[in-house]
């Protein structure tokens, strides 16, 4: 069983009831849509397709394997289906891309959980969930490069940085780092690694959990002040008009409300304490 499924079996319809989402999760099970019709309706009838990153690192997905509900966003995947209805054996995982996965056009999955953050520009290509964790930017260096002396973001100006495109944490560092010279754009966070290992550029910007893991050897130097006008709530993604949108989004505050957000925050997600850079 999954963590808190005996805690939540008794909760979870009076959750659903307290936010009026007693809409059938037998109607999602089925595949046939919602009674409206028109919408986009399931990947493969019967099943819930749930894509992930290739790879998918720690501490989202544990092991780069999806399918064992260890790591955050593989917990909450396992812990949304539930309240769906759907069983552990109906839960289908694929991969995607990060840029394909919010790219307009068909999709080979019913939901996807990659740290997306939830924009206005997105929204436009896909749906989005209700939040179900929110994070900062941070910026990663590996000891002896310059970097590693920065105590502010000033100090980082004059360098040179790195950021997945397309990202929040792109829009970070263009944003609250101004860098001289532009942002270095990468494919991904691996390319994005690369760079730094290689000594191609001197710092770059991850999310907070992502920082705190993915570098091996690496100095977090701090977070980023909130980028305007840039989200950092993660939020399941959807095909655009997906049948599913609603009953994920209600899904997910059920969750929320049932504590069972937090309790998967606590064990997957540290407490972590980066300091500000000012």
């Amino acid at each position: 069983m999954r963590l808190t499924r005996l805690r939540r079996a008794s909760a979870v319809a009076t959750a659903l009831v307290a936010v009026g989402l007693l809409t059938a999760c037998s109607g999602a099970s089925d595949g046939s849509g919602d009674a409206s019709g028109g919408g986009v309706g399931l990947v493969t009838e019967g099943k819930l397709t749930v894509a992930t990153g290739e790879p998918a690192y720690s501490p989202w997905v544990e092991g780069d394997d999806p399918t064992t509900g260890e790591g955050y966003e593989s917990a909450v995947a396992y812990a949304v289906a539930e309240q769906l209805g759907y069983d552990d054996s109906d839960v289908v995982w694929v991969r995607t891309t990060f840029d394909e996965a919010i790219a307009p056009g068909p999709k080979t999955y019913d939901l996807n959980l990659q740290q997306f953050s939830i924009t206005d520009q997105r929204k436009k290509a896909v749906d989005f969930s209700s939040p179900y964790y929110e994070t900062r930017q941070a910026v990663v260096t590996l000891p002896g490069p310059v970097a590693a002396d920065a105590t502010n973001v000033a100090d980082l100006k004059g360098l040179a940085i790195g950021a997945q495109s397309a990202t929040t944490s792109f829009t970070a560092a263009e944003t609250a780092i101004h860098p001289d010279g532009g942002v270095q754009a990468y494919n991904s966070n691996d390319d994005a690694k690369a760079a730094l290992e290689s000594g191609q550029v001197d710092a770059i910007v991850l999310d907070v959990p992502t920082a705190t893991y993915f570098v091996e050897g690496g100095v977090v130097l701090g977070q980023l002040p909130a980028a305007e006008g840039a989200s950092d709530e993660l939020g399941i993604v959807l095909p655009l008009g997906s049948d599913l949108t609603s009953d994920v989004t209600a899904a997910v505050d059920a969750l929320r409300a049932d504590g069972t957000l937090d309790e998967l925050q606590q064990q997957w997600l540290a407490d972590y304490d980066v300091p500000e850079l000012s």
